[in-house]
C-alpha cells in the first residue's frame, strides 16, 4: 500500500514539474544566452518593447519584462557594437503631423534595459520596417502607410538627426484594395554597403537606390527596380550570406521570389517563384522572410496557415526546393527570428500572444519545437544581441 502510494506522488510530482511554464526556467548565464528584443502593437495589452533571453543550449526562453515603454514598436533594429536600439512608432500622427516615429534608445549592459535619447520623423505615415547600416553612421526606414523612404543619420552619442534623404514613391498595382499606392515594406542593404533595395507591396517592384553612408544619402540607381508578379506585394526581402542571391516575400500571393544578384550594377534577375502554402489558404498572408546564417535554407511565415515554410538552397544555382511546413503553435506568425548561431528560430504569434521556440536541424533545416514558449502580448518582431562576455 505504501509503495502504491509513493507511485501515485511520484507520478504526480513527474506532471506538475512537466506542466510548468517553460518561460520560468532559469536561463544559464554565460556564452550559452543570447538577449532578445521583442517589438509589439500596444493596442492592447502590451507596453512597448520588452526583453528576454534565449538559451542557446535548449532553446528555453525568459522574459525578463519592459525595456521601454513606446507606441507600436512594431520593428526594431539593433547597431553592431550592441550599444543602441533603434524602433519604428508605427503611427500615422507625430509631432502634429502625419508621420510616423523613429525613437533611438541606449541598452543598458547589465540589464538590458532601455533609455530614450530622442526621437525624430520618419517622414511618412506607418513605418513599419528599420535598419541601422553596416557603418552604425545611419538608420534607415521605410513608411508603409506613406509608401516612402528615409535615412536619419545617427549622432555620436546614439541619438538621431532629422533625416538627410527622403524619397517619396509614386505608383500603384493591380490590387485595387492593397495596391491603390505604393507602400514601402522593407528596406536593406547590400554586403558592400553600395545599394539600398526596398521592396513595395503597393508597386510590385523591388526599387533599387544607390547609398552613401558617409552623406546619408540614396539616389535612383540603374536599373532602378526589379519587379515581380502583378499582384504579388512584395513585403521583406533578404541576401544569401554568399550575395549571390537575394530572396524576397510576397504577401499577396503568398509566393517567394529568388534572385541572382550582380553586386557590380546593383541588378537583380528573377530565377524562381514558390509558393509557400502546400496548398491554397483562404485569407492567409505572408509576413517575414530570412535566410539561416549558414546560406543553406530559406524560411517564410505564412499568417492564416500559421506556418514557417522551409525551404532548402542549392548553393550554386540559389534556387530553392521544399522540406516541409511546421505550425507555429499560434495564430499570424507576423515575424521570427533566427538566433546568430543558427541553432533556433522564435516564432513570434501576434495573434495569440506567444513566441515559440524551434530547433534549427542543422542538415535539413527542419523545424523542431523544443516546448519552450513565452506569453508576450502582441508580438510582431524579435532580435537578438549578444551579452557582453
Amino acid at each position: 500500500m505504501k509503495s502504491a502510494l509513493l507511485t501515485v506522488l511520484a507520478v504526480l510530482f513527474c506532471a506538475i514539474f512537466v506542466s510548468l511554464p517553460a518561460a520560468a526556467a532559469p536561463a544559464p548565464s554565460g556564452s550559452a544566452v543570447v538577449r532578445i528584443y521583442v517589438g509589439t502593437y500596444t493596442s492592447g495589452a502590451s507596453q512597448g518593447i520588452y526583453v528576454g533571453q534565449l538559451d542557446l543550449t535548449t532553446g528555453g526562453l525568459r522574459l525578463d519584462g519592459v525595456a521601454a515603454e513606446t507606441k507600436n514598436p512594431s520593428f526594431l533594429a539593433i547597431r553592431a557594437d550592441r550599444r543602441f536600439l533603434y524602433a519604428v512608432g508605427e503611427i500615422g500622427d507625430f509631432a502634429g503631423k502625419r508621420t510616423g516615429a523613429v525613437s533611438a534608445f541606449r541598452i543598458e549592459p547589465a540589464t538590458g534595459r532601455l533609455e530614450l535619447l530622442n526621437q525624430q520623423s520618419s517622414g511618412g505615415a506607418g513605418p513599419c520596417h528599420v535598419i541601422v547600416d553596416h557603418s552604425g553612421r545611419n538608420v534607415l526606414v521605410a513608411n508603409y502607410g506613406g509608401g516612402s523612404v528615409s535615412v536619419l543619420p545617427i549622432r555620436e552619442d546614439g541619438g538621431l538627426e532629422p533625416a538627410t534623404a527622403f524619397i517619396q514613391h509614386q505608383g500603384s498595382s493591380v490590387n485595387p484594395r492593397r495596391q491603390q499606392g505604393p507602400h514601402a515594406h522593407s528596406i536593406n542593404l547590400d554586403a558592400a554597403h553600395r545599394f539600398a533595395f526596398v521592396a513595395d507591396l503597393g508597386l510590385d517592384k523591388i526599387l533599387i537606390y544607390r547609398f552613401d553612408a558617409a552623406a546619408g544619402t540614396l539616389a535612383a540607381n540603374e536599373p532602378a527596380w526589379a519587379a515581380v508578379a502583378a499582384g504579388a506585394g512584395p513585403r521583406h526581402f533578404a541576401f544569401h550570406p554568399s550575395g549571390k542571391f537575394a530572396y524576397v516575400i510576397n504577401e499577396l500571393q503568398s509566393t517567394l521570389t529568388a534572385f541572382r544578384y550582380d553586386a557590380a550594377r546593383g541588378a537583380l534577375e528573377e530565377i524562381q517563384t514558390v509558393p509557400t502554402l502546400p496548398e491554397p489558404v483562404e485569407g492567409n498572408s505572408t509576413a517575414e522572410l530570412q535566410v539561416h546564417p549558414s546560406g543553406k535554407f530559406v524560411y517564410g511565415s505564412n499568417r492564416g496557415h500559421d506556418s514557417i515554410a522551409v525551404f532548402a538552397v542549392d548553393a550554386d544555382t540559389g534556387r530553392l526546393t521544399l522540406v516541409e511546413h511546421e505550425a507555429t503553435q499560434g495564430k499570424t506568425p507576423r515575424n521570427f527570428g533566427v538566433d546568430p548561431t543558427g541553432r533556433f528560430l522564435l516564432a513570434c504569434n501576434q495573434g495569440s500572444d506567444t513566441i515559440v521556440s524551434f530547433r534549427v536541424d542543422p542538415e535539413t533545416g527542419a523545424l523542431a519545437p523544443t516546448g519552450y514558449k513565452l506569453d508576450v502580448p502582441a508580438p510582431v518582431c524579435v532580435k537578438f544581441v549578444a551579452t557582453a562576455p
